[in-house]
């Protein structure tokens, strides 16, 4: 698009295999929003906004350990990605530290407590809730 500018970027990584960039499975955080791509001849991209991730954990084996990478897992209120991984991703505390602040100040621009998006990923369309799995709404 002409005249428009990229939104800021703050991160970007790609999965790594033994500390290498060498995979088509890319990341970055962009303003609001989380982006996740993967794949060469058949991509799937999809994207986040980064409100919707409720909880941030980081997992390092030994084996990430020796090569300086991490898995951060995102938990989200998102359906099709209630659970996002961001694989063997270099600087993973740094990340994870980075996400949970980027999270923590949109929901203070929005005005969103954590407890308005409890069951946010419960609700159908329609936003009734299926509190017991059923399949019937409540």
């Amino acid at each position: 698009m002409a005249g428009k500018q990229d939104p800021t970027l703050y991160w970007k990584d790609r999965k790594r295999i033994l500390g290498l960039p060498i995979t088509f499975t890319k990341y970055s955080v962009r303003e609001n929003r989380l982006f996740y791509s993967r794949g060469l001849f058949n991509t799937v991209e999809e994207e986040l906004l980064i409100y919707r991730i409720l909880d941030v954990r980081l997992t390092r084996s030994f084996g990430e350990k020796l090569v300086g990478v991490g898995t951060v897992t995102l938990f989200t209120a998102d359906k099709t990605n209630p659970e996002l991984r961001l694989t063997h991703v270099k600087r993973a505390k740094e990340v994870r530290d980075l996400i949970s602040r980027m999270v923590e100040a949109e929901r203070s621009r929005l005005n969103i407590r954590g407890k308005e998006l409890f069951g946010v990923a419960d609700q159908d369309a329609n936003g009734m809730t299926d509190s017991n799995g059923d399949g019937i709404p409540d």
